[in-house]
């Protein structure tokens, strides 16, 4: 197995049992509700459920980045084992934590001259993100070296595709992506907007639909169009969702009746709670390997 540790930021949005399996560490964003600061540590400090039902009572959560100190606390224990590191960081068209660490990336370097710290952009978020680490870690796990790592990431990290949907517009309304007017004319017409992240890894809105059923129906078209090998693929497939478990399995039933190649059974994760902050309740996002997103 190659000589060095994958980590990643919370925003992977992956289950906790992921981590430590693949013996993954990852460093926690933060997010401030009702007036105190947590760490977006999957649930532990505040259960995911009770932050959603939070923000459905009106709480309106801020997020802060992760600072260059933390990780340099995150990677140096790798470092001091005599292993090099590869971080794979949250998209930086969504944030600008990439460059805090980098920062601590130049600082160990000079500490620990005879070792590695890589930081690659994922371009992805929520547990698009968390695929790109989880194909990334098969790899490494498979032998390859780290540079050989890196340049697959970057080669391949524009082929995992992120489409969302939301039936719940008021997080995207208090957070400016909606203008007041247009969100409570589409809540109240049942507006679905439909979006992905583009090639930048920036979330762009693509399309309005009205009502879930038909936004499901579009959702999985979507992934039929630029999926690999269309109906015949046969790679993995994850969704992650914001307090809409029943709305996220219906997507995973339509995908695997109209994909009877793939690689397991969907998975289903909870969008965390840095991530949630933005989109709030009511958001599905699904993942999968395609063509290069535009």
């Amino acid at each position: 197995m190659a000589d060095y540790v994958i980590t990643c930021g919370s925003t992977a949005d992956m289950e906790r049992s992921f981590f430590e399996e693949r013996g993954i560490p990852f460093v926690c964003f933060h997010y401030e509700i009702d007036g105190k600061e947590y760490p977006d540590d999957l649930g532990k400090t505040m259960p995911i459920e009770e932050f959603y039902r939070k923000i459905a009572a009106g709480a309106q959560p801020t997020t802060s980045q992760v600072n260059a100190d933390e990780y340099e606390a995150a990677f140096r224990p790798i470092l001091e084992s005599g292993k090099d590191v590869l971080h794979i960081e949250l998209s930086s068209g969504i944030s600008g934590s990439i460059n805090s660490a980098l920062v601590a990336k130049s600082q160990l370097e000079e500490e620990y001259p005879d070792r590695k710290v890589c930081v690659v952009d994922s371009l992805g978020a929520s547990s698009g993100y968390g695929m790109l680490v989880m194909l990334a870690d098969d790899r490494r796990k498979a032998g390859s070296s780290l540079e050989d790592t890196v340049t697959w990431i970057e080669k391949n990290r524009l082929n995992v595709h992120h489409w969302f949907f939301s039936s719940d517009l008021t997080s995207f309304i208090r957070g400016g992506r909606i203008s007041k007017t247009a969100g409570l004319f589409g809540t109240a017409l049942g507006i679905c907007p439909l979006m992905n992240v583009d090639r930048n890894g920036k979330l762009i809105p693509r399309d309005k639909y009205r009502g879930k059923k038909k936004v499901i129906r579009e959702i999985v078209e979507r992934m039929k169009v630029h999926a690999e090998d269309g109906v015949n693929y046969s790679g993995k497939c994850c969704i992650s969702q914001s307090a809409c478990y029943e709305d996220a399995r219906a997507v995973a039933d339509l995908v695997e009746q109209t994909f009877p190649n793939l690689d397991g059974p969907v998975e289903i994760h909870s969008i965390g709670t840095v991530i949630g902050s933005h989109t709030g309740p009511g958001t599905v996002a699904l993942f999968f390997i395609g063509d290069e997103r535009e």
